[in-house]
């Protein structure tokens, strides 16, 4: 089945999960990150959906991959995140073991989505 809008692709459904679970942690930061990690979470965490929703749309396979490539780098930068926010004691293990799983779920899928744009070249 053929999605017609990218709310229907898995790898954007994955992504907006990610989004809203960060979202909800955000009153987990401290006062003196609303201008430091907070912002820089929240626009990687963001870029993973919208460059998959963007990347959705374009024509060519290569215009494809691009944003979804984009989007895998914004991916690894919130992966980086959760360990900072882990480590320096925003996050409790349950907290960062949580968005760890949602972020290696939705890695995997969006793989998956990109090898198949390749394959069906």
């Amino acid at each position: 089945m053929v999605s017609k809008t990218y709310h229907e692709v898995k790898a954007w459904q994955k992504a907006h999960d990610f989004v809203l679970a960060f979202y909800k942690t955000k009153p987990l930061f401290p006062d003196d990150e609303k201008f430091a990690l907070i912002p820089q979470f929240q626009r990687a965490a963001i870029s993973i959906a919208a460059n998959i929703a963007e990347g959705y749309k374009k024509l060519s396979q290569a215009d494809k991959l691009r944003f979804f490539n984009i989007a895998q780098g914004s991916l690894e930068e919130c992966r980086y995140y959760i360990t900072l926010a882990h480590d320096v004691g925003y996050y409790t293990d349950e907290i960062a073991d949580n968005l760890n799983t949602k972020i290696e779920k939705l890695s995997i899928v969006l793989n998956a989505y990109c090898q198949a744009i390749k394959d069906n070249s």
